[in-house]
């Protein structure tokens, strides 16, 4: 059984190994978190909304409210692309970065990996993942939160296997997260003492140390529930050079079938 005092202890020492690194793709995990929006001005041919009286002017308020929400909903499906086609691949990518760095000193190109593995599917995948925390969130704040932890390992899965199916994936992330969620919730709550600090420090300490050693941390949770629910298998992908190749193992083809 995993604990987080493991857990941390491991991550404080591959970060150390890798730092530069580290800090530079958390950065990129970081921001790719964040939206876009947009602002909108409007003038007629005459420069006036209002007719002489004080009254609106009907026709011009409508083309205002008609290009104001064309604008909104265009940078609403921008952001939303952004998210789908460059974000999403880019979060998996860095979470393989974390992933190969428990195993080897994992190098930046990790970060677009899913570009040139399983693009589609990786995109598809994290599609699915956040519209159906999403939609639980909306019916349930808690059923929402308890989703969330339960697709929790989806991302590494992909990093792995970017051609796993997509339900098999929402299937093993359940497997793995079975009996963990509570604890990995503890685990996430162990870092709000940091995250204070940071805020004292205007994010500089979450930029140059708490951003990479969480996620380090989560990704020993995935290294760390994988060897317990697949009996080990984890510990054989330590051969680098079939990280370096992106191949995949007999191991992990248990690790699919499950």
């Amino acid at each position: 059984m995993w604990t987080r005092a493991e857990l941390k202890e491991n991550a404080k020492k591959f970060f150390k190994y890798n730092y530069w690194k580290m800090v530079l793709v958390s950065l990129v995990l970081s921001l790719g978190g964040g939206g876009t929006g947009g602002s909108v001005s409007y003038s007629n041919s005459t420069g006036k909304m209002y007719s002489s009286d004080g009254s609106i002017h009907m026709p011009q308020l409508t083309a205002f409210l008609l290009a104001f929400m064309g604008v909104f909903l265009a940078a609403m499906v921008f952001g939303l692309a952004l998210r789908l086609f460059l974000f999403n691949p880019l979060h998996v990518g860095a979470q393989r970065f974390f992933v190969v760095s428990h195993y080897q000193k994992a190098e930046l190109g990790e970060l677009g990996y899913a570009f040139s593995n399983g693009y589609m599917n990786v995109v598809k995948t994290m599609f699915m993942r956040g519209l159906f925390t999403s939609l639980w969130t909306l019916l349930f704040i808690i059923p929402g939160i308890i989703k969330g932890y339960e697709y929790r390992m989806i991302p590494y899965i992909l990093a792995e296997n970017p051609g796993i199916d997509s339900r098999e994936a929402f299937a093993v992330s359940k497997q793995m997260m079975d009996g963990n969620k509570w604890e990995a919730f503890v685990l996430d709550l162990s870092f709000i003492g940091w995250n204070i600090l940071s805020a004292f420090t205007c994010g500089i300490l979450a930029i140059f140390y708490v951003f990479p050693y969480v996620y380090m941390t989560d990704a020993e949770l995935y290294v760390a529930l994988k060897e317990i629910t697949f009996g080990g298998r984890g510990r054989s992908y330590q051969n680098a050079q079939q990280y370096q190749a992106g191949q995949t193992n007999q191991d992990f083809q248990d690790f699919q079938n499950y």
